[in-house]
């Protein structure tokens, strides 16, 4: 059987185990016709000391023109890291373009962590992520990102209430099923599901340790699960196994991200 193509939108870190440079590896090893719209290209991604950027924003509509001129077609979407209001708008032209009537829109808005949105983000970006996900099918924010889009104050200090408040919240925003990543509590780590006004938590016992890149690793393997037919549950479950595997194969001074790599072999 032909493998599903999915197009996967973000940016291109040259050394470092984020964004494209995982998803590209995990969502084929998992049986994923991968194809890419890197939004920029970078020496390194930024946990290192410095970096250089090359922005490819004025290419994608080139790109653009040759596959609709060579008739390609995407089963799927995966958007990761965009930084930039216009990648916004031309990740719908996308969907309108190359998409088909069932074609699954994946975002995972990639936009804060701990309360706090990455440097060179504003509250313009985060509303006009509000916008994009509403043309979402499954969104994969953090608890930090959930807050934001729904203009909550964040605390570090949540409990399930405000996360299942947060799910509510989003879904009002969007007709996506919603996945709110990384939510912690009782010694356990996992995501809330919240779809078709259903709620269920996914959770398997923390890891004592952080790495970057592993939100990248989780939206790769959870969507590569959901193309290959696999309930959004059953891939949020391997997801998170997954990423877990990943940060025991990973030493503690490895600090740019986690070695993927070896797991993909067991899978």
């Amino acid at each position: 059987m032909k493998p599903k193509r999915i197009l996967t939108m973000q940016d291109l870190s040259c050394v470092g185990q984020c964004s494209l440079t995982v998803a590209l590896p995990i969502l084929s090893r998992f049986g994923i016709e991968t194809c890419v719209l890197p939004t920029a290209v970078l020496s390194n991604h930024t946990q290192f000391r410095s970096w250089s950027y090359h922005d490819l924003t004025d290419e994608i509509n080139d790109i653009f023109a040759h596959w609709e001129d060579s008739g390609i077609l995407f089963d799927g979407f995966l958007l990761g890291y965009l930084g930039k209001k216009s990648l916004m708008s031309l990740a719908v032209e996308c969907f309108d373009r190359f998409g088909m009537p069932d074609s699954p829109k994946i975002i995972d808005p990639v936009f804060a962590d701990n309360g706090k949105l990455y440097s060179g983000f504003d509250m313009e970006y985060v509303k006009s992520m509000t916008e994009l996900i509403a043309r979402a099918d499954i969104i994969d924010p953090n608890i930090s990102e959930a807050c934001f889009l729904t203009n909550t104050p964040y605390t570090s200090d949540y409990d399930k209430e405000l996360a299942e408040e947060l799910a509510h919240k989003l879904s009002r925003l969007t007709n996506a099923d919603i996945v709110i990543t990384g939510v912690e509590f009782d010694g356990k780590i996992g995501e809330l599901i919240f779809s078709k006004g259903k709620q269920e938590y996914v959770m398997l016992p923390k890891i004592p340790a952080a790495y970057h890149g592993t939100g990248d690793i989780f939206s790769s393997v959870m969507t590569a699960c959901y193309l290959g037919g696999k309930s959004l549950n059953e891939s949020c479950l391997t997801a998170g196994k997954f990423v877990a595997d990943c940060m025991r194969a990973t030493p503690a001074d490895h600090f740019y991200g986690v070695c993927f790599e070896t797991c993909l072999n067991k899978r």
